[in-house]
């Protein structure tokens, strides 16, 4: 009967045993399961963005859109200076081929003016006198109002100081009754267009 105890009583410290180890095989399973389900967790919230670096990547990319529309602006602005500078230029490009133009004809003009002054020269001074020199002068007065209203107007000479922008002197007299480089006759008429001289007076100078 004793010995039959001792078998008993080492087969329940067997038993225990045994259910030891597998307690603690078990304990250290779930352990591992649980270590394993850490580092899980862990490496997806390393793999996840933080919000500090999503605000840092949308305001790379609002900085982006921003220097570019600045970029975009910029080009515009020059683009339309540069037009506006342009259109400035071909104005005055065209401006300054339309005053060469005209001055061209109207230099053609002026010897068939100064025709009409000499024929009207040694017409009748009277009018009703003669009824061809009438119409001449007529004529002669609608070209004047013609050349006027196209930007032609005469240069004044007689009993004004010598200019060499507007006049040409081709005789010289001393005589005291006149001042300092006076201009004393006008022998061909000078014109101007607007504001550039298309012919110089050609005049004599007294002193």
């Amino acid at each position: 009967m004793a010995g039959e105890n001792f078998d008993t009583e080492d087969k329940k410290e067997d038993t225990s045993v045994e259910e030891t180890k597998e307690q603690e095989v078990a304990e250290e399973s779930e352990a591992d399961e649980e270590a394993a389900e850490e580092e899980v967790k862990e490496e997806t919230t390393d793999d996840e963005p933080k919000e500090d670096e999503k605000s840092e990547t949308s305001n790379k990319k609002k900085d982006k859109r921003d220097e570019l529309i600045e970029d975009l602006n910029d080009r515009l602005k020059r683009q339309m200076a540069e037009f506006e500078n342009f259109r400035k230029r071909s104005e005055k490009e065209k401006t300054q081929m339309f005053d060469m133009g005209a001055k061209n004809i109207l230099e053609k003009i002026l010897p068939i003016v100064d025709n009409f002054e000499r024929g009207l020269a040694s017409a009748p001074e009277k009018e009703g006198e003669d009824g061809f020199a009438d119409g001449m002068r007529m004529v002669y007065k609608q070209l004047l109002t013609s050349l006027e209203e196209a930007g032609l107007t005469p240069i004044e000479a007689c009993g004004k100081p010598f200019d060499p922008e507007y006049h040409n002197a081709v005789m010289h007299i001393d005589d005291e009754a006149y001042g300092e480089n006076e201009i004393v006759e006008e022998l061909q008429k000078g014109y101007m267009y607007r504001d550039t001289v298309v012919r110089h007076s050609m005049v004599k100078v007294a002193n």
